[in-house]
């Protein structure tokens, strides 16, 4: 249905067609309708960055690859809009890096919870943390549902992957000893901030990106890489400014 909605030839057809993915995860429960809003947010940071994946996100995907394929206790946080946006991509990082998967939401539901379960769990989870309440612990430094935290997953984690995240729970995860990754479209964001590596890219795009890197650090096994999320951020600030420089002289 979408795809005779949204024509191929049309110039907005790939954001066009995401846009649609998350409007049809809102209609089958997966996405609150907040989250509808966010990705409009972000949508318009995509447009700023000129709707590629940049040579900083390259850098800082790189730097995330890393930091997860040499955890110990990896976890991917998912909630409604991933699980909408790219479930199978999701599942196929945990896979390769050996990471769990749990279920965070902000605008907390039992329902909603359970919908992303059965979503992850037919494109191949097999584990799912975040479920069981009786597993459940609180994480220090939070007020909102976000503050429980499944005991066995995102409590004893080393390294946390919280896709579209908000600030105040990387702040926490920071606090409570944990390296944070995240994707921002917005580099000034707290999330983007605050994180120890940021990817400044449409999710959709890094995902991908960054399962090919996992890939590729799990042969090659680099000892370190160098990288300063700071500075990162501050490039992916001047890349925004040259697009838009090109844009306005060739307007």
């Amino acid at each position: 249905m979408t795809k005779l909605i949204i024509p191929n030839s049309h110039p907005r057809a790939k954001s066009l067609y995401i846009r649609e993915k998350l409007v049809h995860a809102f209609d089958v429960g997966l996405v609150a309708k907040e989250g509808l809003m966010a990705h409009g947010r972000g949508e318009a940071f995509d447009y700023l960055i000129g709707e590629k994946t940049s040579k900083t996100a390259k850098k800082a995907v790189k730097a995330a690859a890393f930091m997860l394929i040499s955890a110990k206790k990896p976890v991917i946080s998912v909630n409604g809009n991933i699980a909408g946006l790219c479930p199978r991509e999701i599942v196929e990082l945990a896979k390769t890096t050996g990471a769990k998967i749990e279920i965070n939401l902000f605008y907390e539901s039992q329902k909603r919870k359970q919908n992303i379960l059965k979503v992850l769990k037919k494109n191949g989870a097999k584990q799912v943390f975040g479920i069981e309440k009786k597993h459940l612990v609180k994480l220090s430094g939070l007020d909102s549902a976000r503050r429980m935290v499944d005991k066995n997953g995102i409590y004893a984690a080393d390294v946390v992957l919280v896709p579209l995240e908000d600030g105040d729970r990387t702040l926490a995860l920071k606090k409570a000893g944990k390296k944070v990754i995240t994707f921002d479209l917005n580099p000034l964001s707290r999330t983007a901030q605050t994180a120890d590596v940021t990817i400044v890219d449409n999710v959709i795009r890094g995902i991908r990106e960054m399962i090919n890197s996992c890939k590729i650090m799990k042969r090659k096994k680099p000892s370190k890489i160098k990288f300063n999320n700071k500075k990162n951020l501050d490039q992916s600030i001047i890349e925004i400014r040259n697009h838009l420089t090109r844009r306005a002289n060739h307007a």
